[in-house]
């Protein structure tokens, strides 16, 4: 990747030295594949020796897949695979921009969240200026971080609840001179949601030139409110969204950043080539869907209900998540315990050392979830 003078203008201003530039185009030109960067996908790939029958409960992925509007989406597009057809792209972004009450140069689209995410590290973080955020937390942009020279700086989440401390968060900021608060609500790994009062909050009280990167990635899935609202009063406010999680198109890549035109103009210098219209259209689709949403949500909550009732009445502490993915404290190393479940073909995720003898579940089918029930019991067991 070769940076515009203005791009190279920009680096050199908050901090990076023409040396790092080469490691910089690294992070966009690997893709973010040979370059050690956290994702749901890197994490949940380590493994390539999976058997057929394996229970995946390792990256909060959505095991219903694409709802039926998506796949007959999808279905009629593929045909038309040889070009780029970017505006399907633009559909895409006009009818999220819509539904969200904004104009479409709101709404920048992606292949998935992740790539937004990691270019808000680039664009408002730097050697100067740190990343702030919650631990436990989503590890993706603080590795990012960290390979690109920026601090980062990890609050703990509030006990009992696991909300984020976004008081300490705001507190943090402005002694460090932050360039971003990423707050995912609800969080990952623990599946609990910030107050909808805290959030807008931390956008009224952090210093005026640092930015909030809000991750709604399952956020349709715990019902609450979509804060779409502080882009609309003009706040400091990146929106990141998925069709990863409740939409079941994990593999296919579709998912947008939202924000002031100003804000997606930094994050978007760093975007290149044209987005998957497979992932373009089924995101359309999916959209236009009435049913998809509720009725997922309520697959979930009531799968999410029926297994945390069940390790309770087995003495075990969860959080109290409202998404499609929680944490278990198995009073053992996290490390031992995965093993020994993945010896019984289910497969969880163990990578959170702050707390070390818990694991994150993903939430699959009923199916899927009475044989991570039984594969629990035999390894209590031994």
């Amino acid at each position: 990747m070769i940076f515009s003078g203005r791009q190279q203008y920009d680096l050199l201003e908050r901090g990076y030295s023409r040396r790092q530039f080469a490691r910089i185009a690294s992070f966009f030109a690997s893709g973010a594949v040979s370059i050690p960067l956290g994702t749901e996908y890197s994490y949940a790939q380590r493994r390539k020796d999976l058997p057929k029958d394996a229970v995946k409960l390792n990256a909060n992925e959505n095991p219903l897949g694409p709802c039926a509007e998506a796949i007959e989406a999808i279905h009629n597009v593929i045909k038309l695979g040889g070009h780029y057809h970017n505006e399907l792209t633009d559909e895409f972004a006009a009818t999220l921009a819509a539904q969200s009450g904004l104009p479409p140069d709101h709404v920048v689209p992606y292949p998935g969240s992740s790539m937004p995410l990691h270019q808000s590290v680039l664009a408002f973080c730097s050697p100067k200026r740190p990343w702030i955020h919650a631990e436990p937390g989503y590890e993706a942009a603080p590795v990012a971080a960290q390979f690109i020279g920026a601090k980062v700086i990890a609050v703990p989440l509030v006990p009992k609840i696991y909300a984020h401390d976004v008081k300490t968060m705001a507190k943090a900021a402005a002694l460090s001179n932050a360039g971003a608060i990423y707050v995912c609500n609800p969080n990952n790994p623990t599946g609990t949601l910030t107050p909808d009062v805290d959030i807008t909050w931390l956008a009224d009280n952090m210093p005026k030139d640092c930015v909030m990167v809000l991750d709604e990635a399952y956020i349709h899935i715990a019902g609450a409110p979509m804060r779409v609202d502080l882009v609309k009063s003009g706040k400091n406010i990146v929106i990141l969204r998925t069709f990863s999680k409740i939409y079941g198109m994990a593999g296919l890549r579709a998912g947008a950043a939202i924000g002031r035109p100003d804000l997606m103009y930094k994050i978007r210098g760093w975007t290149f080539g044209p987005m998957p219209i497979t992932g373009m259209v089924g995101a359309t689709a999916s959209l236009k869907s009435k049913d998809v949403v509720p009725v997922r949500r309520k697959i979930i909550a009531d799968t999410r209900r029926d297994v945390l009732a069940f390790l309770a009445q087995k003495g075990y502490t969860t959080t109290p998540s409202v998404s499609n993915n929680f944490m278990l404290d198995v009073r053992r190393p996290s490390a031992t315990f995965a093993a020994a479940l993945a010896r019984e073909k289910v497969y969880i995720a163990n990578r959170w050392p702050v707390w070390p003898t818990q694991v994150r579940v993903s939430i699959g089918t009923p199916e899927e979830m009475d044989k991570f029930k039984a594969a629990f019991v035999k390894v209590m067991k031994s």
